[in-house]
């Protein structure tokens, strides 16, 4: 439901609108390193209207450290971080309550949950609460040490030029998707288990907790689907398990196998859309013509980068854990 992980394990909480947002994390070692100044470069990067393509609404999103850390020092016990929610616009959603908005989950929500569900902002489902899982990718980098994970926009709107692509939008007045990439140098061999548990299906599982994800592919992807077995094939070089090659991505039978990770994922455009739409009003049953209102971004592939980092640091810091690769203790009194 709203937890994922066996030893590095997040249950994340909270709403759009609501008093705050926040994470709780288990299985972080005692000993390790940690303060309020950790968090802000990712904290900053996943923020809306620092850049052009984001939504104005802006929050500090300090991190309010409830439990789990002592004198800057995780303690073994479970942490839990909260960011208040103090720019908010609940009545634009107030207005829009009988008109579901196409490609967001009001429908479903208001069907599974009763009518009981927070609508504002889009409550429980909004990529508000990306935000806490960037606390936690901070924490899983921490722990990953010397492994690098790092993400960045391949394209917008099928554009690689991404100012070109975001000005498509602005010229249709309409929002626009992306893909994003993320690569992870450092890995050991071994991680990941055949089927079930495989570092792909852990990979895909986090990421599509990403509001927006709409597919993936590791190394070669779709693409290995018009290629020949001997040239998709990666030639092993030496005893490392390098490759002359690395269509498959850094893993082979669901285990790493020691080159880079490499995966994409695509974001479908926001569906806050300020063109006119049609959808069903369930006070009137009747089809009417809709315009969302409210503050929105133009492309939330701008901000996925840093959330894409996290839930593969998370992922990857969890495997390191059940390998037993990452320290128990980091620091010693004894």
């Amino acid at each position: 439901m709203n937890a994922f992980g066996r030893i590095f394990r997040v249950h994340i909480f909270g709403e759009s609108h609501g008093e705050s947002a926040g994470i709780n994390i288990d299985g972080v070692p005692a000993g390790l390193p940690l303060c309020v100044e950790d968090f802000l470069e990712d904290i900053e990067r996943r923020k809306g209207g620092t850049q052009k393509g984001t939504t104005p609404r802006q929050e500090s999103d300090l991190p309010i450290f409830k439990s789990g850390i002592f004198n800057n020092i995780t303690t073994g016990a479970p942490i839990t971080i909260l960011f208040e929610n103090n720019n908010t616009r609940s009545g634009d959603y107030q207005k829009q309550r009988a008109v579901p908005r196409p490609g967001h989950a009001d429908f479903v929500a208001h069907h599974k949950f009763g009518g009981f569900e927070d609508y504002r902002g889009g409550g429980h489902f909004s990529g508000r609460l990306t935000v806490c899982l960037v606390a936690a990718g901070v924490i899983a980098k921490k722990l990953l040490q010397h492994i690098k994970v790092k993400a960045t926009i391949l394209e917008i709107g099928g554009e690689t030029d991404l100012e070109k692509g975001l000005q498509k939008a602005i010229d249709q007045k309409d929002s626009i998707g992306g893909i994003v990439e993320c690569r992870v140098n450092g890995l050991p061999i071994g991680l990941g288990e055949p089927f079930f548990d495989s570092a792909e299906s852990l990979l895909a599982h986090a990421a599509f907790a990403i509001p927006a994800v709409r597919g993936i592919e590791f190394g070669t992807g779709f693409a290995a689907a018009r290629m020949f077995g001997v040239e998709h094939n990666d030639a092993i070089i030496n005893a490392n398990g390098k490759t002359t090659t690395n269509h498959a991505g850094g893993i082979v039978g669901g285990i790493t196998n020691g080159n880079e990770l490499v995966y994409r994922i695509a974001i479908k455009p926001t569906s806050s859309t300020p063109k006119e739409q049609q959808t069903l009003n369930w006070e009137t049953n009747e089809i009417e013509g809709f315009s969302v209102k409210g503050r929105h971004d133009l492309c939330i592939a701008l901000r996925v980068p840093v959330v894409l980092e996290a839930v593969t640091a998370i992922v990857l810091a969890d495997l390191m854990l059940l390998e037993q690769h990452i320290p128990r203790i980091y620091n010693s009194k004894a």
